[in-house]
Order: structure tokens, then sequence, then C-alpha cells
């Protein structure tokens, strides 16, 4: 369990960023997974009075505060409408209700977990994330960056025509994912998106044209066999590599046919 010394409500993003220079300072999310750990905090950052709890749609994109909850995500009818309803097929096997009830959009993909469904769900679209001092950043750039002291303030997720599906194998229904895939077609683009490897994220595109003619079972097996190539797996207490090697092949065979209307 953490010790914390000090408990500050920030009331600006530059105090919330000033405070957390200090190593051993830490920002507070729904304190799910911190809870959990054993070290001292110096100074703990609640960003509970900056207004980043809300969900904001316009017709270009949707704005999602760092503290906006996943059942926040689960629930919202736009954001939802949108991915075809993959936005909560993404969260809503995530522990429990309460468990989504606290859990934020920026403590869980600030940590960047390589069981993340949330990132590897929004992989698949056009996000961004909005850092305090980093600006604006697509969001597979700041997966692949180290740690550092800035804040996540914002996740925008630009509209972009195209179909999204979402798909999951778990040992137990809200268990941490033995595999996640998800999948879009953007544009005309195609993009898999598989995690919980069980590493970070990955994303991969159609690069050699494969459901280019459209997507018929036939193409999305191929697709799918050519994700498991180019997909590295490991072994944990959930699944062996082959295993999730296998996975790959199944899973992103089964978004595919989902985003292109031939679901089984």
């Amino acid at each position: 369990m953490i010790q914390i010394q000090t408990y500050v409500q920030a009331q600006t993003l530059e105090e919330a960023w000033q405070l957390n220079q200090k190593r051993s300072a830490r920002i507070l999310g729904g304190m799910l997974w911190l809870k959990m750990e054993s070290l001292p905090v110096s100074t703990a950052i609640d960003l509970c009075r900056l207004g980043l709890d809300a969900i904001e749609e316009t017709e270009e994109q949707f704005t999602l505060g760092a503290m906006v909850t996943l059942r926040q995500i689960e629930q919202h009818a736009g954001l939802n409408a949108y991915t075809q309803g993959a936005a909560a097929r993404a969260v809503q096997d995530i522990v429990g209700v309460q468990f989504r009830n606290m859990a934020t959009l920026g403590g869980s993909l600030w940590s960047r977990f390589g069981f993340s469904d949330l990132l590897t769900w929004m992989l698949s679209m056009d996000t961004w994330v909005q850092l305090y001092r980093g600006g604006l950043v697509p969001l597979e750039q700041f997966a692949a960056m180290p740690y550092d002291r800035d804040l996540l303030v914002r996740v925008i997720v630009y509209k972009r025509p195209g179909r999204f599906a979402y798909q999951a194998m778990r040992n137990q229904r809200t268990d941490i994912p033995v595999l996640n895939c998800a999948f879009s077609q953007m544009e005309g683009v195609c993009r898999a998106v598989v995690g919980a490897r069980p590493g970070k994220a990955i994303v991969l595109r159609d690069e050699a044209g494969l459901l280019a003619g459209g997507i018929t079972p036939e193409r999305a097996r191929a697709f799918a066999q050519w994700a498991a190539e180019r997909t590295p797996t490991g072994s944990n207490s959930r699944g062996s590599a082959a295993y999730r090697t296998h996975l790959v092949k199944v899973l992103v065979r089964r978004a595919a046919e989902e985003a292109g209307g031939n679901a089984l």
C-alpha cells in the first residue's frame, strides 16, 4: 500500500505540473492500481477540480478529459454510435461496474499497460493525446514514448468515416485479456491493433493490400494470417506464445469480418 505524505487538489494545470516535477510525487487517477504499489508518495496530486471529467462531441471530434471514467466511455451514446459499439465492448469486461466507475482515461493511457483494452481500442482510431507541456501527440507516438513528468490533459478522437470492431479473449469474463484486438477501416485504410501479447499493443496496417478489394471471409483470413506472422507474442500465466499467435489469427479475422459486415 502506498504511503502519502501530502494530498493536494490542484487548482490549475500549472500547479499540478509544478508539483509533479518531484520524482516522489504522483498524479492520482482512480487509485485502482496505484494504491497496490508499495512506495512513499511525497505529494499526491488530484486533478478533480480542473474540469477534466467530461466527454465533448462536435462534428469533427470527441474530446475526452483525463478524469473521464471508463464507465462514461462505456455509456456515451455518441462515441458508441461513431464506433458501432466498439467503445463499450472495449471496456465493458474490465473487472466490473464499480471498477469502471473509478478507473480514469488518463490513468489508464498514461500507464500504457501491455494488457490495456483501452489503449488497444484507441490506437485503432485517429487518436491524439494533449500533454500539458508536450502539446498534441499522436497516440501511437505517445505509446512508444518513455515516461516523464508531463501531464496528460485530454484525449482527442478525430471523426473519420469508417468501420470499427473490437475483440478480446479472456479466461474469465472480468479477467485481464489473454489477447485483444481492435480493427478499423477508415477512408480506405485498414488497420489491426493487437494488445496483451502480453506486451504493449502494436499497430498493423494493411501494407500488403490484402483487404484493398473489400473485406470478404477469405481476405479477412489472409489478413489475419499476415498479422499473426508480424505480431511478436510471449508466454505468461494466462497463455503461451503459441496460443497467443493462434488467437491473433482468430481475433483479427473476426474483427475484420465484423467491420466488413460479415461477422459470424
